[in-house]
């Protein structure tokens, strides 16, 4: 029943997505995919994931046990988090305090969650900057002046 569930809660959002996603404007100077093809893809393959769970569901599953509950809310507000302090702090600050956080979830040895906070923090910022060319702020923009 729970697939189902879900199945049915996946295809609605995708759909609802695809909706958006059909409502963007194309710009005049845009690349030539346009701006609608990559939601409209990802609302295609969620809405056939969709279906596959509503027409065959897997047997009843076995939930998590209260811990991986409490661990996934912390995480989640931990997301949520770092999506609202990313634009006033920058990338670096955020992306290191929620990387060491999640990391210290997922093993609790302080030490090396700061170590994997840092240097994903400056290893993504370089290839998002850089690699990908996305004007991130690295600091937050009224220390750089």
């Amino acid at each position: 029943m729970s697939d189902r569930l879900a199945g049915l809660i996946t295809i609605v959002v995708a759909l609802a997505f695809f909706a958006g996603a059909t409502q963007l404007e194309e710009p005049f100077f845009a690349d030539p995919v346009g701006p609608k093809l990559f939601p409209i893809l990802i609302s295609s393959v969620a809405l056939i994931a969709g279906m596959i769970m509503l027409m065959r569901p897997d047997e009843e599953p076995e939930w998590p046990v209260l811990a991986t509950w409490v661990r996934l809310t912390i995480a989640t507000i931990i997301l949520v988090f770092y999506a609202f302090l990313l634009k006033p702090l920058g990338f670096l600050l955020p992306t290191a305090l929620g990387a060491a956080a999640l990391s210290y979830q997922i093993k609790s040895e302080p030490k090396q969650s700061v170590f994997v906070g840092i240097f994903l923090s400056f290893g993504l910022y370089l290839i998002f900057r850089f690699g990908l060319g996305l004007s991130l702020y690295a600091l937050p923009r009224w220390l750089m002046g």
